[in-house]
């Protein structure tokens, strides 16, 4: 579904990503684990359009979308989760999920998926008619992976959700997650939480100072002796 070849991305003169190669196969949850500032969300920038690689590709079933601007992305089917949640504080919560459909115009469809987004998220359905500044910052994530969900994508990037949360809030947060992808959505997860992460996923990446230096699947690397003592603490 998603490749990536050779990738460099940078701000400016500053290169970021080094020569990446990364694989999501349809269905699957892959996670990037790593540390901050080794590179993960500029990745999750760089397949949203929001940034323009220097050398490389990216595909998205087999169309080359490396310089495809970020709007014609998400109708292509990719929805970006970012840091921070960044939901729209002075709009409602039912707004802010509708800002998500804005490129729909299937109104029978949209109303559907609310109703879909509104089971995922029950308290949503609570707070819909309340200004989402307002929301605890379990429910704000709650709202931005909705708001993601309203343009139906088929692959899903999340940038560290779990990102703030209080631990009993972020295991709701990947139970959901998990019934996502279980209802046909394959997911590409940013997470410093690496335990909860390779838990998760079906496959796994370890990124440090911008290149990819490890892959497997997530099983195995939650069993390797560098992750292990790198990122899970033992």
């Amino acid at each position: 579904m998603l490749k990536i070849e050779n990738l460099s991305t940078g701000y400016g003169n500053i290169r970021v990503l080094h020569q990446v190669n990364l694989t999501v196969n349809e269905g699957d949850i892959v996670t990037l684990i790593g540390s901050n500032g080794v590179g993960k969300t500029t990745l999750l920038r760089t397949i949203s359009g929001l940034l323009r690689p220097t050398e490389g590709n990216i595909y998205f079933d087999n169309k080359n979308i490396s310089h495809t601007p970020p709007h014609d992305i998400v109708e292509l089917g990719i929805s970006h989760v970012p840091e921070g949640r960044n939901v729209f504080p002075r709009l409602t919560v039912m707004e802010n999920l509708e800002m998500g459909a804005y490129i729909r115009k299937d109104k029978a469809a949209i109303k559907k998926d609310f109703s879909m987004v509104m089971e995922i998220f029950p308290v949503l359905e609570k707070r819909k008619k309340q200004l989402a500044g307002t929301l605890s910052g379990g429910e704000q994530q709650m709202l931005a992976i909705g708001r993601a969900l309203m343009s139906r994508p088929r692959l899903l990037l999340l940038d560290e959700p779990s990102m703030g949360l209080a631990p009993l809030i972020v295991a709701g947060i990947f139970e959901i997650i998990t019934e996502i992808n279980r209802q046909g959505t394959t997911i590409l997860l940013v997470e410093q939480n690496a335990q909860i992460a390779l838990r998760t996923a079906h496959r796994g990446y370890v990124m440090e100072t911008g290149r990819i230096v490890l892959e497997d699947s997530a099983a195995a690397l939650l069993q390797n002796d560098q992750v292990r003592k790198a990122y899970l603490g033992e």
